[in-house]
């Protein structure tokens, strides 16, 4: 079944004639202009801010807390040919952000080393064995952590209490008691007020950075916008002038890891825009942390070594795909245990890989728009990650419970990690449970998705795609636009990709043909191709095949305005995954008529006061009376001939030979034979067939078997040739 997986908010907002004619003169056209005006951007200093600020107005990396104090230690630190630790993330903003630091430090002369924690060992932040170890074993008398800090008290306790400073380069949220470090950078803290709150990490690393260097690093840049786009931090401001020249030197980078990574994996290297950031080279680098030691990200990032920046790249592409198997193998299991009566889902499984159950709660997240929890179990524990709609806060929904519900709890509105005993489960499915239906927000579960204008095909072209570049990049807090297309054909759907995966549909509106590619939709192939009233949410985007360049919609989202009605009545076509068989006692919205009973009636009973989203028209029929018909009058009459030379017939052992010498299908014989004993043409005593031949002349009309037939070849050819509206009517009305 075609359903929506958002709320969808459609406000468009026409922009002032002044603001037009501004934007006109910057050279945007009327839809960038509404886009725009709709974003809040209303004035013209609004507006040259955001087409033209550059790196001259990036602030002052002085103004964020402890800055001064951060680079004194460090220079004292080189000066003093100091060991320094530059302690990181396992993912690809910590990556980045330990990158961009290392080579700050390396090119001022510093002794530094790097590392990036394991996820499995390690675990996330300031680990205090890991602290210990370079300190005693490496002699390291400075760590300087990078995309993580706040939150390491105990860690970051021991090495000071050792002689070991600590500093804190970081941008999660702040706890209500900071760690006691030596300095503390970030861009939250409540004793300064920075003008921009949401840097990445990698955006604070750039930032000591600058200061360190006394000018920003602009071979860095490229790294800061690998990061920044990564986290999903939001995308404006001092993000977006980060982002939008990190693009372009990304785009022709030196690094030769970073091209090996981009060649092994077929990217584009003439188009890198935000998507290819988030949607291709973020995924590879994650998946190394994800799976494996993330180490290799830092030589991989900024080594020289051609062979093992190949070695690296490879690993790391091999790691990605079977990233990709382990999520989709984890996601078709927990599919398989979802609850359809809860408004919450909490999966758990021994053997369930821990690095990627985030990826697959927010998978199952888009697929069933409530709450998911997914843990791996191991022994008496369960640990993993939960993800939330919009509507529902995970974080308040179980903050109250932390002590009797969890061993380690954490996160936020939108995304939790949690590791808690495998008996509490029951209790946390009730805990969240009841925090919705008390809220009442069972009935609120979609998050939102905001349509910015309605599209018609013959209005658009590349130059309306080059047109809204003029607004890129674009990320959290700055959406890549998405538009209402509707009054349209579906010319033809196929399925592309590893597995069929995906789908390809054209559509045709007023006289114009698009293709629209639609991700995890191959499923769907022939729901597209019947669906009648689609609505489309879409993007814009340029295929770039063999040397051409042509306009495609990509799918945000799609709905249906009534009931959905889908023929599968062709052989090769496979009932749908999860849509249950219509049953008297079946309460899904979508169901699928299987097996045609003789009487219309029983069917129609199925759909008495019902409503159903969609209905799959599969349509078994048993014994196919449209094909064999009722009996013409030439065929009782040689029926009636044929047996009256015969004192008395076996219809036990007789009839496939009689069948066959009449030219008469089985099952009609069957009926026909019926009729003549309920007309008295005929007795049937044991399986022995006599004529009577005393019986009086009567119609073959007069039988109500013969009546009964007519009316099942009737509903039986609607039900194998009529179209599914008309099948649906006839079942309705």
């Amino acid at each position: 079944m075609i359903s929506a997986k958002y709320d969808w908010k459609i406000e468009e907002k026409a922009p002032s004639d002044a603001f037009l004619n501004l934007s006109q003169k910057e050279g945007l056209s009327p839809l960038a202009a509404q886009l725009l005006f709709e974003r809040g951007i209303e004035t013209k200093e609004e507006l040259e801010q955001f087409l033209h600020a550059d790196l001259s107005e990036l602030y002052d990396p002085y103004l964020l807390h402890d800055m001064e104090k951060t680079v004194s230690r460090i220079r004292l630190a080189i000066e003093n040919a100091e060991r320094i630790l530059v302690y990181g993330d396992y993912d690809a903003d910590g990556m980045t952000a330990s990158s961009i630091m290392k080579e700050a430090l390396e090119s001022l002369g510093a002794d530094v080393e790097v590392y990036l924690p394991n996820r499995f060992t390690d675990g996330y932040g300031p680990n205090q064995s890991v602290y210990q170890y370079f300190i005693e074993q490496h002699g390291i008398s400075l760590i300087i952590t990078v995309d993580n800090g706040v939150a390491g008290q105990e860690a970051i306790a021991y090495a000071q209490s050792v002689g070991v400073d600590v500093i804190v380069t970081d941008h999660h949220s702040m706890p209500e008691v900071l760690p006691e470090a030596f300095a503390i950078v970030h861009p939250e803290h409540q004793a300064v007020d920075y003008p921009f709150k949401h840097l990445a990490g990698c955006g604070v690393a750039f930032k000591v950075a600058t200061a360190l260097l006394e000018a920003p690093p602009m071979e860095s840049l490229d790294l800061v916008a690998i990061g920044t786009i990564a986290d999903m931090v939001s995308l404006t401001d001092e993000n977006r002038i980060l982002v939008r020249y990190g693009l372009k030197i990304l785009a022709h980078t030196e690094r030769i890891g970073l091209q090996e990574l981009m060649r092994v994996s077929d990217i584009d290297t003439d188009n890198i825009d935000e998507d290819t950031v988030g949607f291709k080279i973020a995924p590879l680098l994650n998946a190394l942390g994800r799976l494996d030691d993330p180490n290799p990200a830092i030589e991989l990032l900024t080594g020289f070594d051609d062979e093992e920046a190949q070695s690296i790249a490879l690993m790391i592409q091999e790691k990605n795909e079977e990233r990709k198997d382990l999520v989709q193998s984890i996601y078709e299991e927990a599919l398989s245990m979802v609850d359809p009566t809860s408004p919450v889902q909490v999966l758990a499984k021994e053997g369930w890989h821990p690095g990627v159950l985030g990826i697959v709660a927010g998978r199952l997240l888009e697929s069933l728009s409530q709450p998911i929890v997914v843990l791996n179990c191991e022994g008496e524990t369960a640990k993993g990650s939960a993800r939330s709609v919009s509507s529902i806060n995970i974080f308040d929904a179980l903050k109250d419970h932390k002590e009797e519900l969890f061993d380690a709890f954490g996160g936020h509105a939108g995304a939790a990690g949690m590791t808690l005993p495998i008996e509490h489960l029951p209790q946390l499915k009730m805990v969240l449970s009841d925090y919705i239906y008390q809220n009442g927000l069972d009935q609120v579960s979609k998050n939102s998705l905001n349509i910015d204008a309605s599209l018609n095909l013959g209005e658009v072209s590349l130059d309306t795609v080059a047109s809204l570049e003029q607004l890129a990049p674009f990320g959290m807090d700055h959406k890549k636009p998405v538009f209402l297309v509707r009054d349209f054909t579906v010319l033809q759907t196929r399925s592309m990709g590893k597995d069929n995966s995906h789908l390809k549909f054209r559509i045709k509106q007023d006289g114009v043909e698009c293709d629209v590619l639609a991700f995890s939709q191959g499923h769907l192939k022939d729901e597209f191709a019947q669906a009648q009233d689609l609505e489309l949410a879409v993007t814009l985007s340029v295929n770039h095949w063999n040397g051409e360049r042509n306009l495609q919609l990509m799918l945000v989202d799609v709905r249906v305005d009534g009931i959905q009605l889908f023929d599968i009545r062709k052989k090769s076509a496979p009932l749908p995954d999860g849509v249950p068989i219509l049953t008297q006692e079946t309460t899904s919205p979508s169901v699928v008529v299987l097996d045609i009973p003789d009487s219309d009636e029983d069917l129609r009973r199925l759909f008495k006061e019902r409503e159903f989203e969609a209905v799959y028209f599969k349509n078994q029929i048993k014994n196919n009376y449209y094909l064999t018909g009722f009996g013409t009058r030439e065929q009782f009459a040689s029926l009636y001939k044929t047996i009256y030379q015969y004192p008395e017939f076996d219809v036990r052992y007789k009839l496939k030979e009689l069948a066959h010498y009449l030219n008469i299908p089985d099952i009609l014989l069957v009926k026909m034979i019926q009729i003549f004993e309920e007309l008295d043409f005929v007795v049937i005593t044991d399986g022995v067939m006599t004529v009577n031949k005393a019986a009086q002349r009567r119609e073959i009309s007069e039988s109500q078997i013969y009546q009964d037939l007519k009316r099942l070849v009737k509903f039986q050819e609607l039900m194998a040739l009529g179209t599914p509206k008309e099948i649906y009517d006839y079942l309705t009305k």
